[in-house]
Parts: C-alpha cells; structure tokens; sequence
C-alpha cells in the first residue's frame, strides 16, 4: 500500500485569494473597453480588407485617427 502527502504552499493560496477583487476589476474594466462602440467599430473596420478601406476613403494606419478623432485629440 502505498502513500501519497501533497502539500499546498499556503503563502500561494492567500495571495491568490487576495488577488481576487483586483483581477475580477480589471476584467471589469476590459469589459467596459471592450464594450465600446467606437472600440468594436474600429475592430470591424481593421478587419476589413486593404482594397475595402481603399473605397471608404481610408488607410489602415489612419484607422484610429478616424474613430476616435472627435473624442481625443490624436
């Protein structure tokens, strides 16, 4: 018969529990981000083809001046 011990290191498991609140926060705030309108149409807009932008009038590294120009100063 055979024996077996495992050990859990505790400082591991409090810091990890302490770290809880702060990780659930930050994906809070990703979510907020992520949540943005201007965030997902600049998404769609960087998925669209070169020869796409080309139609709309735009190039790909004046995507973010064109999204978020009315809101920030770029």
């Amino acid at each position: 018969m055979a024996h077996t011990v495992s050990q859990h290191p505790v400082a591991h498991d409090v810091l990890s529990f302490l770290a809880k609140p702060f990780v659930a926060f930050g994906n809070l705030l990703v979510a907020i981000g992520e949540a943005n309108h201007r965030d997902q149409t600049l998404r769609g807009l960087m998925a669209q083809s070169d020869a796409e932008l080309a139609r709309r009038g735009l190039k790909r590294d004046e995507l973010v001046h064109h999204v978020f120009s009315d809101s920030y100063y770029l």
